[in-house]
């Protein structure tokens, strides 16, 4: 299938699905409920970094997690450990615990003191040589993480070759900005970020040929990445949100899609 055929097909299916109304139940539509850049980057990463398992679950954890810091920003940054202690010491999402979460919330807090904001430190980490965010994000995970134990599932470390999916959503919803994307983020260009590559994604890919690899690590969320700069340089992340969409909802026709693809 030509770039042009893919592309005609992806555009109609982004008119059809990159619509606000088929956001919810992704954890997405927590960020959106803050309307100003600081609390939605701080509830972006709570989101994004709790966003594996049952979507129920991700749901409830999320909600459970900014149930105690209603203004995101300003709560994370009077919160004193025994706060989050008191907060979260309890806490359980999957094989993520309390002691976890409150490392990461802490190196949030830590990394918003230092450079003002998350969009900051994550700015700061970026080189204009940079051909995707995969330098800076790296250097990112390092601050956020500090002295925290290396094994911490909500902080995964891009060094170790696994897709990062996670992060690479998170950096999708600060840095575009679309009728689902919120954008909060200026200064990280959409053309540098990677696909986030979950097990929904790698069945598209493969199926349209844009990976033959077997497994969703790192070097598949490149391949991908770079077939869909062919297609939309400035911007390969543009149809992650409506491809998902059709492993994800019961109410939408995968093999319509791919029918009319030729696939």
């Amino acid at each position: 299938m030509s770039d042009a055929r893919l592309k005609e097909h992806l555009e109609a299916l982004y008119a059809r699905c990159n619509r606000p109304e088929f956001i919810y139940p992704d954890p997405l539509a927590a960020v959106l409920r803050y309307r100003k850049a600081p609390d939605q980057e701080v509830a972006g990463l709570i989101a994004a970094a709790l966003a594996f398992g049952n979507v129920k679950q991700i749901l409830r954890s999320v909600d459970a997690v900014l149930e105690c810091l209603p203004q995101p920003r300003e709560a994370l940054l009077r919160a004193t450990p025994a706060r989050l202690n008191e907060c979260f010491g309890g806490f359980r999402h999957r094989y993520s615990d309390g002691a976890d979460l409150i490392a990461l919330l802490l190196g949030m807090r830590r990394t918003i003191r230092a450079h003002g904001s998350l969009q900051n430190a994550f700015t700061a980490k970026s080189k204009p040589g940079d051909a995707t965010v995969l330098p800076a994000l790296t250097s990112f995970v390092e601050e956020l993480r500090g002295d925290a134990p290396e094994n911490n599932y909500l902080l995964p470390d891009p060094r170790r070759g696994s897709a990062c999916k996670r992060l690479m959503l998170y950096l999708r919803w600060m840095a575009r900005r679309d009728a689902v994307d919120p954008g909060p983020w200026r200064g990280i260009a959409p053309r540098l970020l990677i696909v986030p590559m979950d097990t929904h994604m790698h069945r598209m890919a493969l199926r349209l040929g844009l990976t033959r690899r077997r497994s969703a690590d790192l070097r598949a969320a490149l391949e991908v990445t770079a077939a869909f700069r062919t297609i939309a340089p400035d911007d390969p992340v543009r149809y992650d949100f409506a491809l998902t969409r059709l492993g994800i909802r019961n109410d939408l026709d995968p093999e319509s899609f791919f029918h009319a693809c030729g696939v």
